[in-house]
């Protein structure tokens, strides 16, 4: 695990890295990011329709193949989801793009 990984994981997506605090919060919802760039983060899903969460999400990040691009992050269809705050489900890693 580089340093980069270090520095990611168990933080959420989103959060100011000068953060004191920031991994997740208990009456929250996440997904995890699995693979790719954002390994290890917590993607905040918190009042995500059912049909948004099946869409996944592109998320701008600096550290995908192409700087100030997105990395795609989605659900597999298979995949049971845990109801309730906390981890929901996974986000796999599927690919960037400009």
């Amino acid at each position: 695990m580089n340093g980069d990984e270090q520095l990611l994981r168990g933080r959420v997506y989103g959060r100011d890295h000068d953060d004191p605090d920031p991994g997740p919060l208990p009456h929250r919802t996440y997904a995890s990011l699995v693979g790719g760039p954002l390994d290890g983060l917590l993607l905040d899903i918190t009042g995500w329709r059912p049909d948004e969460i099946d869409e996944g999400a592109p998320l701008p990040t600096e550290l995908s193949r192409w700087p100030g691009g997105r990395a795609l992050y989605g659900p597999r269809p298979d995949e049971p989801r845990a109801p309730g705050p906390g981890v929901m489900c996974r986000f796999y890693h599927s690919g960037d793009t400009p």
